[in-house]
């Protein structure tokens, strides 16, 4: 049996590792502290969802709408998120680290104190978005438009 439609479904704190969710409709889905290690979530629609604190290490969440949705202290490391709509996401604390986000939209997203050392920007969109306090060592900005971008330590 495929589950595609989980929208506004309470999965916070959901042992999630490994799931293959690629395609499903998780708008608005509470996924606080989920465990979430190396699912696939690849195209899932993801918009307003609360992911705040969860382990997303090693996830596919290429092509995903994660627009306006809570990644606070989320751990993203390793994570794909090569054209991901991240527009008005709040990263706030998130772990990055080695994350590839070549091609995202980051638009108006706040990444402020996040931790994107070795992360892969290359053509992202970062118009807007707050990176103050961001570790930024290692991070490839190539192509990046960082047009409006807050870059205060």
């Amino acid at each position: 049996m495929e589950i595609k439609d989980l929208k506004w479904v309470n999965l916070s704190e959901a042992n999630l590792k490994g799931a293959d969710l690629q395609g499903a409709n998780l708008k608005g889905v509470d996924l606080k502290n989920a465990d979430l290690l190396d699912a696939n979530l690849e195209s899932a629609d993801l918009r307003g969802a609360d992911l705040r604190g969860s382990n997303l290490k090693w996830v596919n969440l290429s092509e995903a709408n994660l627009e306006g949705a809570n990644l606070t202290d989320a751990d993203l490391q390793g994570a794909n998120l090569e054209g991901a709509n991240l527009k008005n996401a709040d990263l706030q604390g998130a772990i990055l680290s080695g994350a590839n986000l070549e091609c995202a939209d980051l638009e108006g997203a706040d990444l402020k104190n996040a931790d994107l050392i070795g992360t892969d920007l290359i053509y992202a969109g970062l118009s807007g978005a707050n990176l103050s306090g961001a570790d930024l060592e290692g991070v490839d900005l190539s192509d990046a438009n960082l047009k409006g971008t807050i870059l205060e330590k």
